[in-house]
């Protein structure tokens, strides 16, 4: 029993550790489909989460399309674009960002048209100019775009930055940073004017949803701020952006005492306020009219961006796939002001590993001792704690722990397990369909399984046909045998061939009692035709003993005799016995019967005898011999005993033999003892006698009653034996 245990913790211990081994090797060496996978049920987790107010710092003024109505196709003059700077100064705005460029120069500009005309004015406005001095003279800083992949023709100016970018702790081969090859800035004369600039990429992942933005680019082996970042440094007054290495490349980057965390290149998982439009919108128009609520500008950081189709500056987001992509940065400066970062620590990924084998353990165990019934209950109950603890790190505390690997090890260890089980329990199905094979035939075993829910083992009243043998003489056999072990192996070497005949034949084995067998057929599952099956199994027996004896002989073992009997009728099977100790038997006047026919065996010089119950229910054709009529304690009918010498129908010397034997016994039984006599005397003296005990008997009884005076006897013959 120990072993077993052990086999099966070894077994199922085995089976956690290849699925957290496996999983663990596609974490490690190709996480980029489950990463994909990871990323679409975190973006499920924020919907869940829903939208959450923002800190109410920023506002966005909205290239719409409504504007683009009313001032015409972007670009916009500069001059209008001037007004809008100009509103929204006198509206004490704390910092204005563009989430736009200006690339090229204004074409609509008075000075540009005039002169692509040839026409030489002196004070021609200069739009681009106008705006450059706005720019100079309110708090507007610009944006601009990195080219990312090596192109042909790239420009390759640097916009300038008044900050200073420390790196802490970087090693030489920390070359994480996402690299640019080139720029897409603004005009000379606007970049000139402004104080400061940052780029405005937003770089959507594999799947094309924006999750994290970058708040650093290298380029020319300088590190360059994102328009978000730029923002925030310029709110807080810090010269100095500090970014801070961990062997796996970027940690965080720090304004002043503000930290922000980042993923290793140096990008910030956005924590993401909700749908679109969590910002205040306002449309450009509204602003350039100077038609809006002032006080709802003041102090507030002013994002310029557009909404526009056309503009082609819609993202997806994990709330929703047409998402303007200055709200990106909205959210992004609103992260960094509430503080309330989202980001995956350099030890989370160690985590995540012992994670999976810890689930792998847990999964496989609790599956393997627990109903399988609960199975489906085990593995969404891991599922729904895995998924809450992963929603209340990542809202909560922050933290964003992999929630694909943990369901597909509660999922892949419940099934490994789930068939683990399964197999385990054919296995052991197996055996104990070899343990009761060795009761039962494989036909009665099969019937039975495939039959679990018919009551087949609640006690019942059923028709049974019941065997009964003995070894004659087992006393002075076992006297013989040097010691124990050598009887128990005589007997096993005889007791298994006896058991799968029995079986063969589709009997029940009930019992072993010493050297006794006691085996019933019909019960639990219908045998067809079962009185014949337990004649022909009895046959096949006493034929068997000749394979055996020679066997036994050449060992210098004791000859091996039997003695059968059969009965057929009415008894009580079921499982029977205390609560703690059963068994599957049956009880019953007609199974004492088959054991006293089995015990008048050596009586009649018999191996096997059967009763008139068991005979008339026969089918196949036998060689019978009738021996006596029996009065069974309780029983006032007296019961025919019959010997079942073979199989088919008597032939020559034996039917001569039983013919002439029958005869006498219809003389006997007719109280014609003096003919009765003079057969049996003539069988007792025959060559080919099969049953010299029978006939001595008969002349025995004849005699007496021949003895008896006339006076004496009243014509009726009194044919029975007391048993």
């Amino acid at each position: 029993m120990k072993n077993k245990v052990l086999q099966k913790v070894f077994i199922y211990s085995s089976a956690s550790i290849a699925v957290a081994i496996f999983l663990s090797f596609i974490y490690i060496f190709y996480p980029k489909l489950p990463d994909s996978i990871d990323n679409r049920m975190r973006d499920y987790l924020f919907n869940v989460r829903g939208e959450i107010p923002n800190t109410n710092n920023v506002v966005i003024v909205d290239i719409d399309e409504k504007s683009l109505q009313s001032l015409g196709q972007w670009p916009w003059s500069r001059n209008h674009v001037s007004t809008i700077l100009q509103n929204l100064t006198q509206a004490q705005a704390a910092l204005i960002a563009f989430d736009v460029v200006f690339a090229e120069e204004d074409r609509s500009s008075p000075h540009k048209v005039l002169n692509s005309l040839n026409i030489k004015q002196d004070n021609i406005p200069n739009y681009d100019k106008i705006l450059a001095q706005t720019i100079a003279q309110t708090p507007t800083i610009l944006g601009y775009q990195f080219e990312l992949e090596e192109k042909e023709h790239l420009n390759k100016t640097a916009p300038s930055i008044p900050a200073v970018f420390i790196e802490k702790n970087k090693n030489r081969d920390s070359n994480f940073l996402i690299k640019a090859h080139g720029t897409i800035i603004n005009i000379p004369t606007l970049q000139e004017n402004s104080y400061s600039s940052g780029f405005f990429n937003n770089i959507p992942d594999d799947s094309g949803i924006i999750r994290s933005v970058p708040l650093i680019i290298s380029y020319d082996d300088v590190i360059y701020p994102a328009l978000s970042l730029e923002i925030m440094r310029i709110i807080t007054q810090s010269n100095k952006v500090n970014i801070n290495y961990s062997n796996e490349g970027v940690e965080s980057i720090s304004l002043n005492e503000i930290t922000i965390p980042t993923d290793r290149y140096g990008r910030l998982l956005v924590n993401f306020r909700g749908p679109e439009k969590n910002f205040p919108y306002y449309s450009a128009i509204d602003i350039f009219n100077n038609s809006f609520d002032k006080s709802t500008i003041e102090n507030k950081i002013v994002l310029i961006g557009a909404s526009a189709a056309g503009l082609l500056d819609l993202r997806a987001t994990p709330f929703e796939s047409i998402y303007p992509g200055v709200e990106v940065h909205a959210n992004v400066i609103d992260n960094i002001i509430a503080g309330d970062f989202i980001y995956k620590a350099s030890w989370v990924d160690g985590l995540n590993l012992i994670a999976i084998f810890l689930l792998s353990f847990i999964i496989v165990f609790t599956i393997a001792y627990t109903p399988f019934i609960l199975n489906p209950i085990i593995s969404i109950g891991f599922i729904a704690v895995s998924c809450f603890f992963v929603y209340w790190q990542l809202f909560n505390e922050g933290l964003v722990f992999n929630l694909f690997f943990p369901i597909a090890t509660i999922i892949l260890s419940a099934i490994v397990a789930t068939l683990l089980d399964y197999f385990y329990e054919i296995k052991q199905e197996e055996a104990i369909k070899k343990k009761f094979a060795s009761k039962v035939s494989k036909e009665v075993m099969d019937n039975l399984l495939e039959n679990l829910e018919d009551n087949s083992f609640q006690a019942m009243e059923k028709e049974v046909t019941v065997f009964f043998s003995d070894v004659r003489g087992f006393t002075q056999i076992s006297e013989k045998m040097k010691d124990a072990r050598s009887l128990i192996s005589y007997l096993n070497e005889y007791m298994e061939p006896m058991s799968n005949i029995i079986t063969k034949y589709q009997g029940t084995i009930d019992k072993y009692i010493g050297d006794a067998i006691m085996a019933y057929w019909n019960a639990p599952g219908d045998v067809k035709n079962h009185a014949d099956k337990a004649v022909q199994a009895s046959l096949e027996q006493i034929a068997y003993l000749e394979t055996l004896n020679k066997e036994f002989e050449k060992n210098n073992q004791p000859f091996i005799d039997i003695g059968i009997g059969l009965n057929t009728g009415e008894a009580v099977v079921g499982e029977m016995g205390s609560i703690g100790r059963s068994d599957y038997t049956v009880i019953g006047d007609s199974i004492n019967l088959g054991a006293r026919l089995e015990s008048l065996c050596k009586y009649y010089n018999s191996r096997l005898n059967i009763s008139n119950f068991t005979k008339e229910r026969l089918k196949e054709s036998y060689i019978f011999r009738f021996l006596d009529l029996v009065t069974v304690k309780g029983k006032v009918e007296p019961i025919e005993i019959w010997q079942v010498i073979d199989k088919g129908i008597a032939t020559g010397v034996l039917k001569e033999e039983l013919d002439s034997y029958h005869q006498g016994i219809e003389l006997y039984k007719s109280s014609n003892f003096s003919q009765a006599l003079e057969i049996f005397q003539t069988l007792e003296a025959s060559e080919y006698k099969t049953n010299l005990n029978i006939y001595k008997l008969y002349i025995q009884r004849c005699e007496h009653y021949l003895e008896v005076p006339p006076e004496n006897f009243n014509g009726v013959y009194e044919h029975t034996t007391k048993g």
